[in-house]
């Protein structure tokens, strides 16, 4: 159910429910991220790994640092230079947030929303949320209300926020006294955060293969029911009236299409609600033309791609 109401989905998030929020970058699924049960009925609606953490979302600096135990330096400078927006910082947890959050690891995802609904939301609780994607584990990401509305069994409140501005998820940082290591791409690039901290691309104290602990790191995910595949890579004949291109350069004649924007950020907070679309038609088989512009933004937008299109 959508509502402008957000003193009524504080008081949701006080009983121990779960509310929709909308955020810059996609809709989140929240509840108290202090509350054990409630944080469990996320990953019930949701289906999503008891293993995959979750991002907490504060409203401010202060509340950020009482999750975890250390707010080294580089820390400090990243949440001054990026928020509020895209940027997770994943730091050690307090023994005041509960395992489940973190899927069991002593480390807890951390971001400021840059969205007005989302930080009064915050306040009006009185204390940080979880807010993983609103939508079942795996799917695509909601941009817009109301992809969530109706979404989940039994039915949530959902807070009318507008459009994401951003359209994909934020870039996940582990954030060291020394370093800054990039978990998960985003808007915000390594070279945007190497202009104010260290940054490392691997893991320098690791000597294993397995990759650290981060949301949104499922080799399936973003992905629409409708098969997905790049165009470049099924023959001629995949291609016609059983498909739908998601194009940015013009489609072909008499290919079923969706245009896509051709500038970066405008490709990012359309990718979305676009694959939603293009579900909704009842293809055979969703195409993708493969985007092959520079930079973090266009980096990221290919990362949901490739995870969007990957076999089940």
């Amino acid at each position: 159910m959508i509502t402008h109401d957000i003193e009524a989905a504080a008081e949701s998030l006080r009983r121990g429910d779960v509310v929709a929020f909308p955020t810059e970058t996609v809709y989140g699924l929240g509840a108290s991220a202090l509350d054990t049960h409630a944080v469990d009925k996320v990953f019930a609606l949701k289906g999503r790994p008891a293993n995959n953490p979750l991002i907490v979302h504060v409203s401010t600096i202060e509340m950020a640092q009482e999750l975890v135990t250390s707010w080294p330096d580089h820390a400090a400078v990243l949440a001054e230079q990026f928020w509020p927006g895209p940027l997770t910082l994943v730091l050690p947890k307090s023994d005041a947030v509960p395992n489940n959050v973190t899927g069991g690891g002593g480390t807890v995802a951390i971001r400021m929303p840059n969205h007005p609904i989302a930080l009064e939301l915050i306040n009006e609780f009185g204390g940080p949320i979880v807010g993983p994607s609103a939508n079942v584990s795996g799917g695509v990401s909601p941009t817009a209300a109301a992809h969530v509305d109706g979404a989940f069994t039994p039915d949530i409140l959902v807070i009318e926020g507008g459009a994401c501005t951003t359209g994909i998820e934020s870039t996940v940082v582990r954030v060291t006294e020394d370093c800054a290591q990039v978990l998960r791409p985003g808007v915000i690039g390594v070279e945007d955060l190497a202009n104010v901290v260290p940054v490392v691309e691997s893991d320098p104290v690791s000597n294993t293969a397995a990759p650290l602990p981060s949301p949104g790191l499922l080799t399936k995910h973003y992905a629409p029911g409708t098969p997905t595949k790049f165009a470049d890579e099924v023959a001629e004949d995949q291609l016609g009236a059983g498909a739908v291109l998601l194009a940015i350069s013009p489609a072909p004649a008499g290919q079923k299409s969706i245009q896509m924007p051709t500038e970066a950020g405008a490709y990012a907070a359309r990718l979305y609600a676009a694959l939603r679309e293009a579900d909704a038609l009842n293809a055979d088989l969703i195409l993708i033309e493969r985007p092959t512009g520079i930079g973090p933004i266009w980096d990221a937008v290919r990362d949901r791609l490739r995870r969007a299109t990957a076999a089940g």
